[in-house]
């Protein structure tokens, strides 16, 4: 799976990575929900933080699409409503 840092770049994540980063994704759409944005940037600078601890960086010339995106950790609560509709970053894994 493909995850690409806004502003950074990409990066290969494993499969088993995934439902992780969907709970901290459901964390910051929490926090979007209570207009905490201290909160909110706390949890999509985790995000960043696992997925470059994780992941492997991708060359810069690597032109594939990305299978998420997390936003920058200074995102503000109004992008973020408008980025976190339905199911947040992350989709829902199938049960």
């Amino acid at each position: 799976m493909i995850v690409r840092l806004m502003g950074e770049g990409q990066y290969r994540i494993d499969e088993a990575l995934v439902e992780r980063l969907n709970e901290i994704d459901n964390a910051a759409v929490r926090a979007v929900e209570a207009g905490d944005e201290g909160e909110l940037q706390r949890r999509l600078e985790e995000l960043a933080r696992i997925v470059r601890k994780e992941g492997e960086r991708l060359e810069e010339a690597h032109l594939g699409p990305s299978d998420l995106i997390v936003p920058p950790p200074d995102l503000s609560l109004a992008e973020a409503r408008e980025l976190f509709s339905g199911e947040g970053l992350i989709p829902d894994l199938p049960g």
